[in-house]
């Protein structure tokens, strides 16, 4: 049978939330006849695999955490059975699935075309898509996106490696783990740790250098690698993973041998779960990239300018694809920008996503939030004596009936240049810093001064005041 054809003014591959967000605009909202093509389930890694299941997961450890806490504010809690992850799980796979159907009537309402399957580029106007039962499709497109994503890395060169999971098998997992190690300094990493470790799991942190985080403001690193050691996570520095091993006669268990700090000739572990998240690469196998001429830098990911296009013309990319900013909202809004100027008309020529001030955070034990530059950054950029930090440590109240071995930190940092004292990067650590990072990071996209954060009449008792009465 000959491939059917097709086509459209706009070819969207993949269905991750920049891809979607792009398609929606440019159809929804001007009209342009849209084709969306993805192989997996809708929502991307962010739905499916990542930032909302884990966040699930999250708010569960973090209520474990209350349950312990609370013996100090007087409630005598008794467990009468021990946490149900296997109906937690399910009812999670529930949720996700609950917003698939969410993304797949938006794209029903905003007239997009909706195809699963894998596609490929056959030259820079078509591509080739091979749907579920085989069959093919080409599209012909006046412009297409790219917007496929990435996933999770395994490594190559150890041994028995494949015997772990990675971030996307964490979520498959029907059980909690007894013992548990994973491997990386990322924010993925230190997520899971945190969630395994407050849900129950005896846990390992392997890690290659002395502090995790290490792209974050070194205040940050050091107090949370402090803070998870405080937890009873065990954290081993300077690793090196050298072979995994089934056991014999323990279904589900391995041997991970290893060196670290303290065991620098080596040393076994024995695990019923080993996560890698070691780094992520660019969903571009078998994309065709080559056939339109698309060019990638040494990591894979699609190389584009600062209004996403590439180096073909009416070939775009933006997202986890092109690794500038792995977030799942800096894609949506990259992904509407684009639909704005490729389909919006003229005001629009200029529209782009604003890469500079872009908030994150970690959901660790206690959170993370970060924006702007961290003070080494900083001082690289400005030089040190036009540079200002402003910090402060302290107990937040909510562990003021605790002891103090019980107490976590809450610290923040300012930073800020120039003689105007303009606030160039702000890190925070401490319960509540995710919700309170979303109004200070408008402040600072802002331009806000050091002068402007003090104006502001503080709230109290709350840790968030502490930002606008620093000295």
């Amino acid at each position: 049978m000959a491939p059917i054809s097709k086509e459209c003014d706009f070819l969207v591959i993949g269905g991750g939330s920049g891809g979607l967000a792009c398609a929606r605009r440019a159809s929804g909202q001007w009209g342009a006849k849209t084709i969306a093509v993805e192989s997996n389930r809708l929502g991307g890694t962010c739905v499916n695999v990542g930032c909302v299941p884990k966040k699930v997961t999250w708010n569960a450890a973090a209520i474990a955490e209350t349950l312990h806490e609370a013996a100090s504010y007087g409630f005598q809690i008794k467990e009468t059975a021990p946490f149900d992850f296997k109906t937690f799980k399910h009812k999670r796979d529930d949720y996700v699935r609950r917003l698939n159907d969410i993304y797949a009537r938006n794209l029903s309402n905003d007239k997009v075309e909706y195809l699963h399957g894998r596609a490929h580029l056959l030259d820079k106007n078509s591509a080739e898509v091979v749907l579920d039962d085989g069959t093919r499709e080409t599209i012909r497109a006046k412009k297409i996106l790219i917007a496929t994503g990435g996933h999770p890395n395994v490594p190559k060169n150890i041994p028995g490696a494949e015997l772990g999971i990675t971030s996307d098998g964490f979520f498959d997992l029907e059980t909690l783990p007894k013992r548990v190690a994973l491997v990386g300094a990322g924010y993925i990493a230190v997520e899971m740790a945190g969630m395994f470790h407050h849900l129950g799991s005896e846990t390992h942190l392997f890690i290659r250098h002395e502090t995790f985080l290490r792209t974050f403001d070194p205040m940050i690193q050091e107090s949370i690698v402090d803070e998870y050691e405080r937890q009873g996570i065990i954290i081993h520095r300077n690793s090196v993973q050298q072979k995994i091993e089934k056991l014999d006669g323990q279904p589900g268990w391995m041997r991970m041998h290893y060196t670290d700090k303290t065991a620098p000739d080596g040393s076994t572990i024995d695990l019923d779960c080993l996560l890698w998240a070691i780094g992520r690469s660019p969903e571009v196998e078998d994309l065709g990239l080559d056939k339109a001429g698309v060019k990638q830098n040494e990591r894979g990911h699609v190389v584009v300018d600062d209004y996403q296009n590439t180096s073909v013309d009416n070939i775009y990319s933006l997202g986890d694809v092109c690794g500038k900013i792995e977030l799942t909202p800096a894609a949506i809004a990259a992904g509407r920008q684009l639909g704005n100027r490729l389909f919006g008309g003229p005001e629009f020529k200029d529209a782009k996503m604003d890469y500079e001030n872009v908030p994150s955070v970690v959901f660790a034990h206690p959170e993370v939030g970060s924006i702007g530059l961290s003070e080494p950054d900083a001082v690289e950029k400005y030089g040190r004596e036009n540079v200002k930090v402003y910090k402060t440590s302290f107990t937040a109240m909510y562990y003021a009936m605790m002891d103090p071995k019980e107490k976590a930190p809450t610290k923040y940092k300012v930073v800020c240049q120039g003689k105007d004292e303009k606030v160039v990067g702000m890190h925070i650590l401490g319960a509540g810093s995710s919700e309170m990072l979303q109004g200070f990071g408008v402040a600072v996209k802002m331009g806000c001064r050091k002068r402007d954060l003090d104006s502001c009449v503080a709230i109290h008792p709350t840790s968030a005041e502490e930002l606008v009465t620093m000295k």
